[in-house]
């Protein structure tokens, strides 16, 4: 048998303008601000270009989108990455603006793929959403022995539509996601920790958000409840922010 190869780590060019946009609904969502402060604090440290928008309606998540990637094809330098960051109430597949109205996650996603924003083409597309994605709450199982958690370039000419899109979701499908009223919610505040702190591949910094998340003991109306993000990758090569 042939001894296999180890993987050769390409990674994406870093070198360019990274840029950043943070929509995110404060009205009946306590601990947002503290949320918006810790993605401020990181994107700066991160060297990011960084634009927030407060409550926007379900029609002004669309438009920011479509401002932001029109922005971008018209910049003359080159671009290595984007951020969007989307912090609202939400279902499955949707999010709820501040008018109420709901606008689908897809139609969100679609406006930076690799078909409609020519500057972002083969570059990494970053999403993390902080939403509910339905009404389910998870009580945890307990495991046994060691495992004891605690209880309460040469680019192609051609690329698929959909790659380099990276979606991190706070909460996997059908769930509830958790926001503490003063320390803001468990999912930006570890993602920002362990962004800001942890060198490494997003994929690998993101299975720390994952571990530290899986040992946090959250108390909802005094129940014990655990909650994991839930990611999507079809990224081509390694992305390294710091």
């Amino acid at each position: 048998m042939s001894n296999p190869q180890p993987l050769e780590e390409e990674a994406y060019d870093m070198s360019g303008a990274r840029l950043a946009l943070t929509l995110c609904v404060t009205k009946a969502r306590e601990g947002s601000e503290a949320d918006l402060d810790a993605l401020e604090r990181m994107f700066q440290q991160l060297g990011f270009e960084s634009t927030m928008k407060r409550d926007p309606t379900a029609q002004q998540f669309q438009e920011e989108l479509d401002k932001f990637q029109q922005a971008m094809d018209a910049r003359d330098d080159f671009i290595s990455c984007a951020f969007v960051v989307l912090m609202a109430h939400g279902l499955e597949g949707r999010l709820k603006g501040e008018d109420g109205e709901m606008v689908e996650l897809e139609d969100l996603f679609k406006v930076l793929n690799n078909k409609n924003c020519r500057a972002l083409r083969a570059k990494p597309k970053v999403y993390i959403v902080q939403a509910c994605r339905g009404d389910q709450r998870d009580p945890g199982e307990t495991v046994s022995g060691d495992d004891i958690v605690m209880i309460t370039k040469d680019s192609p000419q051609t690329i698929p539509t959909y790659t380099d899109i990276l979606h991190v979701y706070s909460t996997v499908e059908g769930y509830i996601a958790y926001r503490h009223d003063k320390e803001g919610s468990c999912f930006i505040q570890t993602l920002v920790d362990v962004f800001t702190e942890r060198k490494g591949p997003i994929l690998e910094l993101l299975t720390e958000v994952t571990r530290r998340m899986a040992e946090a003991e959250l108390v909802q109306e005094g129940k014990p409840r655990k909650v994991n993000p839930e990611i999507q990758s079809t990224l081509r090569k390694r992305l390294y922010l710091q």
